[in-house]
């Protein structure tokens, strides 16, 4: 038979409640004890009953993680590194993909699947700003993205404008000036799209560069075969270009290979880069240039505050630490396609 807490406390010359104290990492109990229950929990082979833990809690021990489109290499290792962050607090995520549906983001947010898990980390793209009364919600959420801003839940963003204005300096520096835009959205307001082309522009203004329309591409997805078509057009249109911002590197992948195809030199003839510093970035040939914009970070306080507004939860008398709208970091990464 299985052993118990109350064996593994015979064992040790201990009440139980001191073995959940310490299978539970409570601070406050001596180091010589806490020994003594370890080894008798090795001894006897107990194993912590997670679930009954997480009933009597009200918990799931899970989190929700809701992304657009994991065949995107950029939501796939943010999922990553979120199930990274959430094993260090013993959680585990449960990842629900929405296609950048609008029925399926709404069912993320006030659908029965919301009861099984403690909270959610969430990505919307087809919802957006005039939706915000749709992100009201009675449990514990935190926003990712440019879709929504201003509600009452903790926010994490890149810095998109300035993210893209460093890329598009990048190649000015290097002697570029007719830069194309590969992925925009016309249109578009409140978005990656939009903020990306937005720094783009500031960028050629500040360096007195005035914008060429026929140099901004529209792609609806942000995928390989659209930058790829979006330079292919681009070429047979015979518009003159000498560099490429793509505003992810699944489009700048495409880009590549379109340049490729055509036999134009990357970069002797055209620069590229990309936006996101996806590993294959580091293994296309040539190597991409790419921003990185702090994946690594947007996980890691995702998960930080999403687990402090569970905390909150279980604890309401104990007040509510003021929301946070975070702007995560980048960096320029110079690859072979710039340099």
């Amino acid at each position: 038979m299985a052993a118990t807490m109350q064996d593994v406390a015979k064992l040790a010359g201990v009440s139980a409640k001191t073995v959940s104290n310490v299978v539970n990492g409570h601070p406050h109990v001596a180091e010589a004890t806490r020994a003594r229950v370890q080894a008798a929990i090795k001894k006897l082979g107990y194993e912590l009953n997670v679930t009954a833990r997480n009933l009597r809690k009200g918990r799931t021990g899970l989190i929700g993680l809701a992304l657009p489109e994991l065949k995107l290499p950029y939501f796939a290792e943010l999922a990553d590194s979120v199930i990274v962050e959430a094993e260090q607090h013993g959680l585990r995520v449960l990842i629900e993909q929405t296609n950048s549906d609008r029925d399926r983001e709404i069912d993320v947010l006030h659908g029965q699947r919301r009861f099984m898990t403690d909270g959610l980390i969430f990505s919307p793209l087809a919802l957006g700003q005039d939706d915000i009364g749709l992100f009201r919600v009675d449990f514990p959420m935190v926003l990712l993205g440019e879709r929504v801003f201003g509600s009452t839940n903790d926010h994490i963003t890149m810095s998109n404008v300035e993210a893209a204005k460093a890329a598009t300096r990048h190649l000015l520096r290097q002697g570029r000036r007719r830069v194309a835009v590969v992925g925009a959205h016309p249109g578009e307001k409140i978005g990656s799209a939009a903020l990306r082309e937005r720094g783009y522009r500031e960028a050629l203004a500040e360096a007195g560069i005035p914008v060429d329309e026929s140099l901004i591409r529209t792609t609806v997805l942000w995928h390989r075969n659209t930058g790829a078509a979006a330079t292919d057009e681009m070429i047979d249109e015979g518009v003159e270009f000498d560099a490429v911002f793509a505003l992810n590197d699944t489009l700048a992948m495409g880009v590549l290979r379109s340049l490729h195809s055509h036999r134009i030199s990357v970069p002797t003839d055209v620069a590229v880069i990309g936006f996101d510093d996806i590993d294959e970035a580091a293994y296309t040939r040539p190597t991409l240039s790419s921003v990185s914009p702090g994946r690594e970070q947007i996980a890691r306080q995702a998960v930080d505050l999403l687990t402090t507004r569970i905390e909150e939860a279980s604890h309401p008398m104990d007040g509510r630490v003021p929301i946070r709208r975070v702007y995560a970091d980048y960096e320029v990464v110079v690859r072979e396609s710039s340099s």
